[in-house]
């Protein structure tokens, strides 16, 4: 089975204070839709106060050429008024949605409680299955929190019951400010597979420039098959206390595949042309 790679020019771009324009954001995703990533996540439909790179999203998307790729769009909502936004555009097949097992977190993020958020979560479930969309549900701050906020491993398996139970069966580990260690992950995403066979569990991790290795090696010897990553690690959490904490780099993810010789199925012309075209958008 190929690993599946979801490419997160969304989250690479949210952070960015300068307007990027929507022209070059397009041709930027319109490339790496060439490269045969299983998912790009391209945009958000969150309001434009909360996090204005991203108030384009809906104007990226109708300038996107879907002809020629098989990858699929994923759009992260924050809450069910954007869920509703984004299950009105048939290109998209996943909404994905931020799910803190940190309650602090949780209120910072989408001003909602857990109980809240989890009300929402439902209510989403039920919007996306009316409109043929997949609920991709991300448990934000997965490996501890820096707010002194209750972590342990129990929590996530009780969150995660609760989720397949409302019959989510999309997924992810999200390391939110980049604190997981590859003992925490060995140990908690085995256990998650065995327990819920029924759901795919992805994995989004953020590190520093020297951190990756160990996090990706301990997810890939644990099974792991769907890797959240962005190019040349840009993006990543606000909230993480090291600058140079971001997501886990594309080139980094496929280097150490291929180092296992594990096949991606990419176009490495396309991807390096991304690359460079980064250079543009990321500037």
């Amino acid at each position: 089975m190929v690993i599946k790679i979801t490419e997160c020019p969304r989250d690479a771009m949210q952070g960015i204070v300068h307007f990027i324009p929507t022209d070059i954001k397009a041709a930027y995703i319109n490339l790496l839709l060439q490269v045969g990533f299983d998912t790009i996540d391209f945009g958000s439909f969150v309001s434009a106060k909360a996090i204005p790179q991203l108030q384009d999203t809906a104007e990226v998307l109708a300038k996107l050429d879907l002809s020629g790729t098989q990858s699929k769009l994923l759009a992260i909502v924050a809450n069910y008024r954007g869920a509703e936004e984004a299950v009105k555009h048939r290109e998209i097949t996943y909404l994905g949605y931020p799910f803190s097992i940190s309650e602090t977190f949780q209120l910072r993020n989408t001003n909602t409680t857990l109980l809240q958020s989890f009300d929402n979560v439902k209510r989403m479930q039920e919007l996306a299955a009316g409109n043929d969309k997949k609920l991709l549900v991300y448990l934000s701050m997965g490996f501890g929190n820096p707010y002194g906020d209750e972590w342990n491993t129990g929590i996530i398996h009780e969150w995660a019951e609760k989720l397949v139970n409302e019959g989510i069966h999309n997924i992810a580990l999200a390391d939110t400010i980049g604190i997981a260690n590859a003992d925490q992950i060995s140990g908690i995403y085995p256990e998650l597979c065995r327990q819920f066979p029924q759901a795919e569990f992805g994995i989004h991790l953020h590190s520093t420039p020297d951190t990756w290795h160990p996090k990706i090696d301990a997810a890939y010897q644990s099974g792991c098959q769907r890797f959240d990553v962005a190019i040349k690690g840009y993006g990543g959490c606000p909230m993480a206390s090291d600058d140079l904490t971001g997501n886990i780099a594309t080139e980094n993810l496929l280097g150490y595949l291929q180092s296992q010789n594990e096949p991606t199925g990419l176009n490495m012309d396309k991807f390096r042309e991304a690359m460079d075209y980064a250079g543009r958008v990321f500037l």
